[in-house]
Parts: C-alpha cells; structure tokens; sequence
C-alpha cells in the first residue's frame, strides 16, 4: 500500500527519530514532517510500534493514511512537487 506518514513531534530528538524511522521504512521526504512511500502491512505495523515508543501521547501527533494506487494518480502536485514515479517505486523497478 501507499502510505502518507505525518506528523507534529513537539521534541527535537523524537522528531529526528521518527523521521529517521520513516527513511529506514523506505518512505521519502516530501516535506520536513511528510514522508510517503509504499510499505507491505508489516513494515506498516512496525513503523507503528517504533512511532508510539518516540512520541508523547499527550502532545504530539502522527497520522498515517493508506492510499491506493489509484487515488495517488489523481493527485495534483504544484510547485517543487514530489515524483510520483519514485514513490511508487516505478523508477527502482527500471534498475533491478
């Protein structure tokens, strides 16, 4: 599945630490606290897990959306946008 993972971590080091997470999931940055890329239900359940250890429940906040391949198609993408090609693991696929 495709996966948007969002967040608004009050400390710098949890921070840093979730968004290393995301990285090591496979995820790329869209923006500073955006990342998006495609995981399996596993890699999805234990991004969770290391998630929930960082934060602070009663301050930060983290969201992670699904999306379908269908859905991300459709988006718009302005400006210095992202390259849905890369998310979707399309432009590794040319190399293995």
């Amino acid at each position: 599945m495709i996966a948007w993972v969002m967040y608004d971590i009050e400390q710098d080091r949890a921070r840093t630490r979730v968004a290393k997470y995301c990285k090591q999931a496979g995820l790329y940055r869209v923006q500073y606290s955006v990342f998006l890329g495609t995981l399996n239900a596993n890699e999805k359940d234990v991004l969770e897990l290391q998630i929930e250890q960082e934060i602070d429940p009663d301050k930060d906040k983290v969201y992670i959306f699904p999306m379908s391949q269908s859905a991300l198609q459709q988006t718009t993408c302005l400006g210095q946008a992202l390259d849905k090609k890369l998310v979707t693991d399309e432009v590794r696929a040319l190399f293995f």
